[in-house]
């Protein structure tokens, strides 16, 4: 399958369950925080991490699969252009501490849920 078409239609389920789920999460909340946003780009980061660091690690998939879910799947389902709409948001409403935390719990959560992905995949052998 060409390449391109992999992309596009990984991108497409991951920008579908992108709705599903930020939306999902967030009716369970009654903060104005934008905490459905958050939990996608923690969920995107931890699932590429677990697809890169084990899967490909192990060479449990192929390089077109890999295409599919890192670019496609987790590249449609990640959400930082909604993550500095949403910030901005904060900040045009004076929700200064919100849009501080915002940053920070999406920036350190994420990269936190890449670095837990990778040492999981290292002890059950995948890096």
């Amino acid at each position: 399958m060409n390449n391109y078409l992999l992309v596009a239609v990984g991108a497409a389920f991951g920008g579908m369950l992108r709705y599903w789920m930020s939306g999902f999460v967030q009716k369970f909340t009654i903060l104005s925080f934008p905490i459905g946003t958050l939990s996608v780009n923690i969920l995107g980061s931890f699932a590429l991490g677990i697809i890169i660091f084990y899967f490909d690690a192990k060479e449990l998939i192929s390089s077109e699969m890999r295409l599919l879910l890192t670019i496609g799947v987790c590249g449609g389902f990640t959400t930082f252009s909604t993550f500095s709409y949403e910030t901005f948001e904060l900040l045009r409403d004076s929700q200064i501490l919100w849009a501080i935390t915002n940053i920070l719990l999406n920036l350190f959560l994420s990269i936190f849920a890449i670095i837990f992905a990778y040492y999981l995949s290292k002890i059950f052998g995948g890096v």
